[in-house]
């Protein structure tokens, strides 16, 4: 019989799933789209240099978004990515806020505020029991027990 209310490591998985294929696609896309969202997309905002910008910017997302989907260094990987989410709110939302309103910019902003809370969760409470941070972590506490009774 299933137990619904045993979430187990299904929240993080979840939440990893979510922000690693988005930054991954998003990322890729900055290389395969340069001129609307890669650098064409950065110049229109107002990035000097935007070249170096858009595929900084999507190298970060490519390799925390990777990072992020197989659990090693989720909570790392995350910081970021929350950096690229807040300076992405200050450079086009809030512009939009100002310009067109808060019902205009909540309805843009919708998918750049769940991404911002799941990566502020994954900061919080890590990749969970599903990803290689807690193979790692378990590993490292069995050693260190075993090297206590030694």
């Amino acid at each position: 019989m299933v137990h619904l209310n045993k979430t187990g490591n299904v929240p993080a998985l979840l939440c990893r799933l979510a922000v690693g294929l988005i930054f991954l696609s998003e990322g890729l896309q900055k290389y395969l789209f340069p001129e609307t969202l890669g650098t064409g997309r950065f110049a229109k905002i107002g990035f000097s240099n935007p070249g170096f910008w858009a595929y900084f910017t999507g190298t970060f997302e490519i390799v925390c978004g990777i990072l992020i989907l197989i659990g090693l260094f989720t909570r790392l990987a995350a910081i970021p990515l929350l950096i690229i989410m807040i300076v992405s709110f200050f450079t086009t939302k809030y512009p939009e806020l100002i310009e067109k309103g808060f019902w205009f910019m909540a309805h843009d902003y919708r998918t750049d505020f769940a991404m911002t809370l799941l990566l502020i969760y994954l900061i919080i409470y890590g990749g969970g029991k599903k990803s290689i941070d807690y193979t790692i972590q378990q590993k490292a506490r069995g050693n260190k027990n075993f090297n206590l009774r030694n």
